[in-house]
């Protein structure tokens, strides 16, 4: 009986340690700030939509403005992969009870060297908790985009984004928004729709994708 204990004690603070490496306190900061500015949100009864991912979600600014028919959550944050996401769900998706989900994931978890392949298993885990917890709730996947600094790895981003409309295909209630064509012209990308950092994009860029996303808000 001893043995079990001891064996049940060290398990439990494996998994107590394997949690607490999954909610790393850089992402918990970040997370807590995100829920801070929407902590008033759904007091007037309008539809809710949340936009969770990486900084090229956080940094389109004018998300409130083209949807202004409904309330927009912005819950995107700077190196945000889809396992972080999976891990935060509650918080950056969940909590807001939304009519909808744009999902922006991918970008970073290409460049930080993980499979299309396990990118996507999160991205449907990540789905199907927001539909068994939030019930139909439509989903929207944005493609992975390109971008100057991480054109070397094109074909692993052109994987993922097959893979990413595959997922959608198979499930009615989600939705793939493919930003890749848009963004070059003639096979190259088009260096004037990102900042200097050949990563993020500008104004111009963000109104490609206007373009695109504005539609599935419908």
């Amino acid at each position: 009986m001893r043995f079990r204990t001891t064996v049940f004690v060290l398990l439990a603070g494996f998994w107590v340690n394997d949690i607490s490496a999954q909610r790393p306190k850089r992402l918990l900061d970040e997370v807590q700030a995100l829920q801070a500015k929407y902590d008033t949100l759904y007091t007037n009864g309008m539809k809710t939509y949340v936009f969770a991912g990486s900084s090229s979600i956080r940094f389109w600014e004018e998300l409130p403005d083209i949807f202004s028919e409904v309330q927009v959550v912005n819950s995107g944050f700077g190196g945000s992969m889809a396992s972080d996401l999976l891990v935060y769900l509650d918080e950056l998706v969940l909590d807001y009870k939304p009519d909808k989900v744009f999902l922006y994931e991918g970008d970073n978890d290409i460049f930080n060297n993980k499979s299309p392949a396990k990118i996507v298993r999160q991205t449907r885990r990540i789905v199907r908790r927001i539909q068994k917890h939030n019930g139909p709730t439509p989903v929207v996947i944005i493609g992975a985009k390109p971008s100057l600094v991480r054109w070397h790895l094109k074909k692993k981003y052109e994987k993922l984004n097959t893979k990413l409309k595959e997922l959608c295909d198979q499930d009615a209630r989600t939705s793939y928004a493919h930003i890749w064509d848009s963004m070059l012209e003639e096979g190259a990308i088009k260096k004037e729709i990102f900042l200097e950092d050949g990563l993020h994009m500008n104004d111009e860029g963000y109104a490609l994708w206007k373009t695109i996303l504005k539609p599935f808000g419908n």
